[in-house]
Order: structure tokens, then C-alpha cells, then sequence
């Protein structure tokens, strides 16, 4: 057996490194300024007062239609530039050169690769400070390049980068271009920047500068959320991760956000912009605020435009949610106010988080509001007016009962939005909780008024006409009298009857084996029906049990059961559709007799 070597086409790595690797060819500036950083580094760890400037001087300057960025840094060898420069994939040599140290923001070599989204030909002129002839170094994008003494010296110690456009790229040169791309990755850099005679550079965060107050650092940081997101934020919040080495802070969004869309979030790392839209930062819940932080220890993906998956940055998003979940406690304990102004932003998000943490859970339960029975109102507040609760996960229903629960004296919960149920049953399940079960519509019978032996008695063909009207439907007719009067007619599901029919509809389109498996099953669901419950106390509903022509009967409780059903918001099965319509033409011709019949 013999072994053969990989062979490599240069030509196509580079391709691959430098138009495959990165998203857009605006990186070729950002990896530009982190090699001249990287460099002032270097030497600043051998000579702590050496300067530290990064001057980019466009087409414009230069006037001879190439981009120029000098930097102060330690400068190249020539051994090193074959090393570093000239080298794809190797380490070792990087690693005993110092240039694979915390301190770096990236990895000195591989980001000069990224002219080549830009560029045919990287030009290099560099002098180290240890000594040595000013060094050139050409590359360019079919994989050649060359090294050798420059004809003219470099006044000081550094490297310029040398860049002249492709065709298709003179745009990335224009000076207001550079200009951006410069202030947009390195506004925040320890180092002097410069485009032309223009200031790049901020000097610290604002997040790390001293204010006079707390009010001014206040206002400082929300025109600073304008400029970046576009938005005044509700507050702001501190963030620190020590892990990281990481600080920053949140702002919390003004309006409402979509939960399913996960938050964009603005990374720097070492003070260089890694990338505006962050996913992975926070914990899904945290939807409603957006952050711009700084951190030394996280780590970049391989085109530094993302953050790598790691347990680090796991320790991070955890940490960060829990400043988050605190600066909601405080806002309950200090400034109660804020909080429901919050709340009604931002339900989703903080019901996400109780649904599993039991802090979150008691704040949801002091003060988030939701939809009752006795108006909106939190569950505290609500659980203290009834001593009987209920709750429902269906919206519809809710709407249907809330009214005649009230009624009843039973104080009903709207559970039917995005985790309700969820922290309903944890609130039930934990002790010294309120006791809030679920609604069975079937034990609001059981509250109603019957009516007087007498008159059960008296009604009694008018309930067998009744039944008989409703009988195909599976619905059984009772007659009570409740509140409200204005109702004439209820109709109530009973579950048993909802998973009977269910069982039905699926026994109906298995096969027959299973189909016997599910009948079996019948006779267990077998004992309740759903019932729609006339109201005596309703004048129509009175004036319709007086009525005796069995047809007219069969009519007019049809046309109540059609009405219950539309006004209970109950989805309508074909053979409801019928009889609904057919008891509206009934009426319509009871009402306009023939000409025979007047």
C-alpha cells in the first residue's frame, strides 16, 4: 500500500477562504483593521508606550487609486511573513510568534485572505520593530505570491496593506464607504483611527463611561438605543458576565414583539464589531429586548460573524437571562407601575418564563392580568373574590359561559392564550395555591334552578317533542331557570360526549381491526350527551313551552339549538347546518301563512 499527499489547488482554497467564508465583501475592512490591532497588540506587550494608530487612506487620498492602511504595530520579519502570510492552516508557527494569545481579536494571516473579495492583489510593506529591512510581500488570488526588500524604507515600525480594486468592486473604496464600514466595525477599538484626517474612533462603550448621574447615563444610553435600533427603550438593564468577560446592557423594546422571531442582538468582542444580529445571546424568552455587549473570552465562529456554540456561551445566555429575570423582581417590588406597563407589552414573554421558574410563576400570579369572569383583572386578585374558580382553554367557551358562571356564583378564568394552561396547572399544583380546576360546562347544570314539580309536570309532552327534535343530534334537552333571563337557551358540551364523538369519527375511517379496538371503548363514554339547556326564565322560552303543535315544537327548538350553537361560537357539523336551516325556513313559514290558510 502506498500513501499519497492531498493534492491542494492554492488556487481554490483561496477562493474558498476569501469569497466562500464570508457573508459580504464589507469584511474585507473589518479583517484589515483586526490584523493592524492585533499587531499594535503584539508590540504594546514589548513596549507599553509605543504608539497605537491605524490611519486608512482611500483611492481619494492617495490619488493613485489603491486603499492604503497603515498601522504602528510590531511589524513582520521576513521569516515571520512566510510563516504567517504564506501559510493556510498551520499553527504551530502562529502559536510560537504569539500571534494565537487571548489578546488578539483574530487569527493574524487568515483575515488578510479577505482582500480578495475585493481585490486580485494584496500588496504588504512592513518593518518590525526588531529590526531589519522594510520587507514586501505581494499575494495574489491564483494562489502565487512573492517576498522580497522593499525599495524604499517605511519612516516608522508597522505594516500597510495595500489593496486595488477589482472591477466589480470600486464601491467598497469610495472614502464615505470606508469611512462607514470603519466606524461601523472599529467606532470602539483602543487605538487611534483614522479615515483620511477623519476621527474614527468613540473611545470607550457608552455603557462603560462615566456619566455625572444616573439620569444622564440614562439618557446617554437611550440615544444611543435610538441610533442602533431605532427605538426610545421602556428601560434599560445592566448586563455582566464575568465568565466572559463581557458587559453591556439591554434595552427593553417600547412596543410589542413577536415572540416566534428570536431577538437580534450587537456583539463585540475585544471592542471590534462581531456582528449586529446575534441570535444566540439570550434565552428564547427574552424576546422583548435587545442587547449590545462587549466580551473578551467568547469565542468567533471561523468568519468571525457569529458566535461559536460552546458551554461558555450555554454559561452566558444563562447568566444573562437571570439579570434579566431580576430586573423584572425588582421592578414588582420598587416600581409596581412600570411593571403593569410592561406586563401589557410583554405578557408572552414573562409567561414563557413562568411556565418553568417558580419566581416568575408568583409574579404572574400577583400581577399579570388575565380575562375573567368578574373583567380583567391578576389571578391574586381574582382567587380572593370566589371561593369556587374555574378556568377554560378554550377561548370560545369562555366567551359563551363567562356570563352564566358569574351567575352561578363560579368565578371563570379565560386559559385559551399561549401558556395559561400552563402555569394554571402549575399555580393548582403547588401548595397554599388557590384552587383553580378545570371547567366541565356539564356541572353548570347542577347550579341551575329547577323548576316546580307542577310545572316539570305540566311541560313534560312539550320536553318529549323536545328530545325527539334533538335526538339524531346526540343532544339531550333539560329545562332550568338562571341568569342571566336574557339568554334563552344554553348549550353545554359534556367531554365524555366530545371524545365519544371523536372515537366515532375515527372508528368510522379505521380500519376494521382497529375499528373494532375503538368500539369497544364506547360503552365507557356511553353514559352523558351534551345538553342544551332551555331557560324558563327567558319570556320567549316560556312562551315557546306553552306552544302544542308538535311540528312547531320540533321548530322552534331546533331554531334555539341552532342559536346556542352560533352564540357559543361551537363548530357546526353538516348535520347541524341542516337543521339550523331548516328550522329557519320552518319559521319563516309559520310566520307568512298561505293565502288558503289566512
Amino acid at each position: 500500500m502506498t500513501e499519497r499527499a492531498f493534492q491542494v489547488d492554492l488556487r481554490g482554497v483561496v477562493d474558498l477562504l476569501s469569497r466562500h467564508l464570508y457573508s459580504s465583501p464589507r469584511v474585507y475592512l473589518r479583517e484589515l483593521l483586526q490584523n493592524g490591532v492585533d499587531a499594535v497588540t503584539a508590540r504594546r506587550a514589548e513596549e507599553p508606550d509605543a504608539p497605537a494608530r491605524i490611519h486608512i487612506e482611500t483611492p481619494e487620498h492617495t490619488g493613485e487609486g489603491s486603499l492604503r492602511v497603515h498601522d504602528t504595530g510590531v511589524g513582520l520579519t521576513e521569516p515571520q511573513i512566510h510563516e504567517l502570510l504564506a501559510t493556510i492552516g498551520r499553527s504551530s508557527k502562529r502559536d510560537e510568534l504569539g500571534y494565537a494569545r487571548h489578546e488578539f481579536l483574530g487569527q493574524f494571516g487568515i483575515g488578510l485572505l479577505s482582500g480578495f473579495l475585493v481585490a486580485d492583489e494584496i500588496e504588504v510593506l512592513t518593518r518590525s520593530m526588531h529590526g531589519g529591512p522594510t520587507i514586501r510581500w505581494v499575494g495574489y488570488s491564483d494562489g502565487r505570491y512573492l517576498v522580497e526588500e522593499a525599495a524604499e524604507e517605511r519612516n516608522e515600525v508597522g505594516t500597510t496593506v495595500i489593496l486595488r480594486p477589482r472591477r466589480d468592486a470600486e464601491e467598497w473604496f469610495a472614502a464615505s464607504t470606508v469611512a462607514n464600514l470603519a466606524r461601523h466595525y472599529g467606532a470602539f477599538l483602543p487605538v487611534e483611527l483614522r479615515v483620511g484626517d477623519t476621527l474614527v474612533t468613540e473611545g470607550e462603550p457608552p455603557w462603560r463611561r462615566t456619566y455625572p448621574t444616573p439620569v444622564r447615563r440614562r439618557a446617554a444610553l437611550a440615544d444611543y438605543c435610538q441610533t442602533v435600533f431605532g427605538f426610545a427603550p421602556l428601560d434599560v438593564i445592566d448586563l455582566e458576565a464575568a465568565a466572559a468577560g463581557l458587559r453591556g446592557v439591554a434595552f427593553v423594546l417600547p412596543h410589542a414583539a413577536n415572540p416566534t422571531v428570536r431577538a437580534a442582538h450587537r456583539v463585540y468582542l475585544k471592542r471590534m464589531l462581531l456582528a449586529d444580529n446575534v441570535t444566540d445571546l439570550l434565552p428564547e424568552w427574552a424576546f422583548f429586548v435587545r442587547c449590545v455587549v462587549d466580551a473578551e473570552e467568547l469565542r468567533p465562529t471561523a468568519n468571525r460573524e457569529a458566535l461559536y456554540d460552546d458551554d461558555l456561551l450555554g454559561q452566558v445566555c444563562d447568566t444573562l437571562g437571570e439579570q434579566i429575570r431580576d430586573w423584572l423582581l425588582t421592578l414588582a417590588h420598587s416600581r409596581p407601575e412600570e411593571l403593569r406597563r410592561f406586563l401589557q407589552l410583554h405578557h408572552v414573554g414573562v409567561k414563557a418564563l413562568a411556565a418553568h421558574d417558580d419566581t416568575m410563576l408568583d409574579l404572574v400570579y400577583r400581577w399579570l392580568d388575565f380575562e375573567t369572569s368578574s373583567g380583567t383583572m391578576p389571578l391574586a386578585e381574582f382567587t380572593r373574590r370566589h371561593s369556587e374558580v374555574r378556568y377554560t382553554s378554550d377561548i370560545d367557551e369562555f366567551r359563551s359561559l363567562s356570563a352564566v358562571a358569574a351567575a352561578q356564583g363560579v368565578g371563570l378564568v379565560n386559559a385559551g392564550y399561549v401558556y395559561d394552561t400552563e402555569i394554571i396547572s402549575r399555580l393548582s399544583d403547588r401548595q397554599g395555591a388557590a384552587l383553580l380546576r378545570p371547567l366541565d360546562p356539564g356541572e353548570l347544570t347542577t347550579r341551575f334552578g329547577r323548576l316546580p314539580s307542577e310545572t316539570e309536570l305540566r311541560l313534560r309532552d312539550f320536553l318529549h317533542v323536545a328530545e325527539r327534535a334533538l335526538d339524531s343530534l346526540g343532544c339531550t334537552v333539560l329545562l332550568r331557570s338562571y341568569a342571566p333571563a336574557s339568554l334563552p337557551a344554553l348549550y353545554l358540551t359534556s367531554r365524555a360526549a366530545e371524545h365519544r364523538r371523536e372515537l366515532a369519527e375515527s372508528r368510522a375511517e379505521a380500519d376494521p381491526l382497529w375499528a373494532d379496538v375503538l368500539g369497544a371503548l364506547e360503552p365507557a363514554l356511553a353514559a352523558d350527551q351534551n345538553r342544551l339547556v332551555l331557560n324558563h326564565a327567558n319570556p320567549l322560552t316560556r312562551r315557546i313551552t306553552t306552544l302544542t303543535d308538535p311540528d312547531l315544537i320540533t321548530v322552534a327548538v331546533q331554531a334555539l339549538y341552532g342559536q346556542a350553537l352560533l352564540q357559543g361560537r361551537h363548530p357546526l357539523r353538516p348535520a347541524d347546518s341542516a337543521v339550523l336551516n331548516r328550522s329557519f325556513l320552518g319559521l319563516l313559514d309559520w310566520a307568512a301563512p298561505t293565502e288558503s290558510e289566512e
